[in-house]
């Protein structure tokens, strides 16, 4: 049986770090976020909430590699049994068969930024826009973080369809 690539997700989970030092950069988005918020400039994280910024982005690739590379599903299906394990057992063979016919499908860069970006806008506009709807947030706001949230969703989903 193929092994997934599991040091990927650290790298992903890098992405919305080093695109968010960009976006969220005063010369970009920083200073009209600011000003949308009634503040000067910008506040920069901390020590503590960039490795929480970085624990949340590690558990967002694992779930968009859940959402974007299907193979995962097949394993899905027979994660608990305890047949899985025995390497004589026909779910064994069944998953060898599928993963060699099948294995590559849908396996690229392009299409993990589809559903990267699927999720970024379906969940990025529910979570976002209703809680910035209800704090009173202008839909400036909103777009600033969704646009982000799309494009880390997008980079993120397409590097764990790659090479995961």
């Amino acid at each position: 049986m193929e092994q997934a690539n599991w040091f990927i997700l650290p790298i992903a989970a890098l992405l919305p770090l080093l695109l968010g030092f960009i976006w969220y950069h005063p010369n970009v988005f920083g200073t009209k976020l600011a000003q949308l918020n009634g503040e000067t400039s910008i506040q920069k994280p901390s020590l503590g909430k960039i490795a929480l910024i970085y624990l949340f982005s590690f558990l967002l690739a694992y779930i968009l590699t859940l959402m974007s590379v299907h193979q995962t599903a097949i394993f899905q299906l027979f994660f608990m049994d305890p047949e899985l394990a025995n390497t004589n057992s026909q779910y064994n063979a069944f998953i060898n068969d599928f993963m060699k016919t099948y294995g590559d499908r849908h396996r690229s860069f392009g299409h993990g930024m589809v559903h990267g970006a699927e999720a970024g806008l379906l969940f990025g506009l529910a979570f976002i826009g209703i809680t910035s709807l209800m704090q009173n947030k202008s839909l400036k706001f909103v777009w600033i973080h969704l646009v982000f949230w799309v494009l880390c969703c997008s980079l993120m989903a397409g590097v764990v369809c790659q090479f995961f």
